[in-house]
């Protein structure tokens, strides 16, 4: 595979990915989120092309993943792995304590590569089930 380029991007860039990958059905509009404007979105290029996006979103110590896509053909090349530890490298040296997301079930293995486990119990969200995970970064 070639080299990845991972940065921060802007929302308008990530917009296109979340809703390609996560909500092809929905209009764009279900794709943005309250904090868009204020959350840090990480983007992976891979010759110069936008592959792969996550948006974090702190609250106080904590930092929240949400919409995080990897276009299709490119899932399964560990693209998505190296865009989690970039964001969890940046976190490490903030001072966020946490780290959290809404994982869709059928992912919880993916997290608990990075040390995140499940609370609770698994809950709905638009017709797909989802389980609360976090990880402490101290």
């Amino acid at each position: 595979m070639n080299s990845i380029d991972i940065k921060t991007i802007t929302i308008a860039e990530a917009l296109p990915i979340r809703h390609r990958v996560l909500w092809p059905n929905k209009p764009i509009s279900f794709c943005s989120v309250e904090g868009d404007d204020t959350a840090s979105h990480y983007g992976a290029f891979i010759d110069k092309r936008l592959v792969c996006v996550a948006s974090i979103y702190l609250n106080n110590n904590e930092a929240r993943l949400r919409k995080f896509a990897t276009l299709p053909q490119y899932q399964g090349q560990r693209i998505g792995s190296r865009v989690i530890e970039h964001i969890l490298s940046d976190l490490k040296c903030s001072d966020v304590n946490y780290f959290r997301c809404d994982a869709r079930k059928t992912a919880l293995s993916f997290y608990q590569r990075f040390g995140l486990c499940s609370h609770g119990e698994p809950f709905q969200k638009s017709g797909i089930s989802y389980l609360r995970m976090s990880v402490s970064l101290r």
